[in-house]
């Protein structure tokens, strides 16, 4: 019997205080990076998908693609191993089997779904790392999922989790968007990073 396919899960519930807007909402050819991430997510053979939102965000995630559910994080404050753990019991509400996840924060956009693809190629915990620099979305197998569930909500998932680099092409793996800075360069380099999207090079 074939296992059951990796869970996506997109992480949005952070206030995004530094950045002075949501970020889930940053749009790149008009389209919000989160609903991005969840295409990419969909795209690769992730199911289920949900976000991991806040309360005020909740309202606005317009455009989610039908199958992807959203779920509330009332303590997004507590960092990412708390939305990831509200994302993984939700999933698990819904009767899904989450044997294996991949984890998308929203505000980390600069991947496509063959990069997930080449994660879920491994049998362990795994990220992408481009040029000697690690990045996301990362994938984690039954163990770490597990590890993750018994922690505190505000642990680090760097220390409960090892996840082993996996060499890939991706050009874009450091972007980041949690200042009015980078959301500058990502206005600057936006028809590069779609063009990236739609499998051209984008650089």
């Amino acid at each position: 019997m074939p296992s059951p396919p990796a869970a996506g899960l997109v992480l949005a519930a952070g206030h995004s205080e530094r950045l002075g807007s949501p970020k889930a909402l940053v749009e790149v050819g008009d389209i919000t990076l989160v609903v991005w991430a969840c295409k990419h997510l969909l795209e690769a053979g992730c199911s289920p998908v949900a976000v991991v939102t806040n309360a005020q965000l909740l309202p606005l995630l317009h455009g989610l693609p039908p199958e992807v559910t959203t779920v509330v994080n009332p303590s997004p404050e507590k960092g990412r191993t708390g939305s990831l753990q509200v994302g993984l019991r939700h999933l698990r509400s819904r009767e899904a089997v989450v044997s294996r996840a991949v984890m998308a924060p929203v505000d980390r956009p600069g991947w496509r779904p063959d990069l997930v693809e080449t994660l879920l190629e491994t049998t362990c915990s795994a990220c992408p790392s481009a040029n000697g620099r690690r990045g996301h979305p990362v994938l984690l197998d039954a163990e770490a999922l597990e590890a993750v569930l018994s922690a505190p909500s505000d642990a680090s998932l760097r220390a409960l989790v090892d996840f082993k680099p996996v060499e890939v092409h991706a050009p874009w793996l450091g972007l980041n968007i949690d200042t009015p800075a980078q959301l500058e360069e990502l206005r600057t380099n936006e028809n590069a990073l779609l063009a990236y999207f739609f499998r051209g090079e984008g650089i």
